[in-house]
């Protein structure tokens, strides 16, 4: 991995990265939502959950967590901000970043819950970012 920009640089194209990786969750596109982390690459989103591991574990967990979703005409939307990033010895990007989910279904009020922290590892290669490992932990835990 090549780390070859400056901060400012990076931080422009981690928030590009992390809003086309949201729009991709946000629109059930499970696989480009995947290939947005390394081939191992894990994600860990739910409190005492195992992580997925690899691209298509990632595809497999989402697909079974959005089936408590089937039927109910839900729209899923996730706010990062308040990102933090971390240049790392291995030239990896710690990245540290507030997340909430707002649902919203027809005619209804938006929910805002859960309220997150997401702890990322990312790799940035010639401009191109990919998350080596999410671990997303949930401030209603404490």
């Amino acid at each position: 991995m090549t780390q070859t920009f400056a901060m400012t640089d990076v931080y422009s194209l981690v928030q590009h990265f992390y809003a086309h990786q949201m729009q991709a969750l946000d629109s059930l596109r499970f696989e480009d939502y995947a290939a947005t982390f390394t081939e191992d690459g894990t994600f860990q989103h739910s409190p005492q959950a195992e992580p997925a591991r690899t691209r298509a574990g990632i595809v497999e967990e989402l697909v079974e967590f959005h089936k408590r979703f089937d039927g109910d005409p839900v729209q899923r939307r996730h706010w990062f901000t308040h990102i933090a990033l971390t240049p790392q010895p291995d030239g990896s990007v710690a990245s540290t970043v507030y997340a909430l989910v707002v649902t919203v279904r027809p005619g209804g009020k938006p929910e805002i819950a859960p309220s997150c922290v997401v702890h990322d590892v990312l790799e940035i290669d010639e401009g191109q970012v990919l998350t080596r490992s999410r671990l997303v932990t949930h401030d209603q835990m404490f």
